[in-house]
């Protein structure tokens, strides 16, 4: 956390008025890609915020899945054996940067000394005994296994959102883990109340 600099003079009769600006974290909250969104990477993306504060954010794109990668693809590649469940369970491309870091979003019945905690019911895990868990049927009942993540500096965020980039929504293990990736952007906005035809439309004409 950055330090306030104090701006207080002993013994002045002068009064300023500092305003402080605090980030509202976004951790634990679906970002939904506005249908305007002019990004390819992520059109009609839904993205797992993981970390989020004054400095940076980070997130796991959770409705793209990869068309050529599944689960036994990615152990052979990391050479951990043959899985003996989920084989075929579909990796997620989580994010432009850093596409060989693999993330795994799962739900909490299976936390790991490493594991972070996304929201109460949400974890994060990065290191591959999860996926040797999840792939000798000893993980957690519900997991989705990405390969990149999306960040942002400080400030970055806060700016697309201003502009209508994003929407957000708070996460839950139902819109995360029992929701079609392909229909997870429509559900996204099913949840908010939004057609995103209307929204398009409002925001071209803003």
């Amino acid at each position: 956390m950055a330090k306030q600099k104090d701006t207080s003079q002993a013994g002045s009769t002068t009064h300023h008025n500092v305003r402080l600006v605090d980030t509202v974290s976004l951790q634990g909250q679906l970002l939904i890609a506005s249908p305007h969104i002019g990004d390819s990477r992520f059109q009609r993306s839904v993205i797992m915020m993981c970390q989020h504060d004054q400095s940076s954010a980070m997130g796991v794109v959770i409705n793209h899945r990869s068309d050529e990668l599944d689960i036994a693809q990615l152990c052979e590649t990391l050479e951990i054996g043959t899985p003996r469940f989920h084989g075929d369970q579909p990796i997620h491309i989580g994010g432009p940067v850093d596409g060989s870091r693999g993330f795994v979003l799962h739900s909490q019945d299976h936390m790991q000394p490493e594991s972070v905690a996304v929201t109460h019911e949400i974890g994060l895990t990065s290191s591959v005994n999860i996926l040797r868990d999840i792939t000798n049927g000893i993980g957690p009942v519900h997991s989705i296994i990405s390969l990149g993540y999306a960040g942002w500096h400080a400030g970055q965020l806060e700016q697309e959102l201003s502009a209508n980039i994003w929407l957000n929504l708070p996460a839950s293990s139902d819109l995360l883990f029992k929701v079609e990736a392909e229909d997870l952007w429509d559900e996204a906005y099913a949840t908010l109340g939004i057609d995103p035809a209307h929204y398009a439309s409002a925001a071209g004409n803003a």
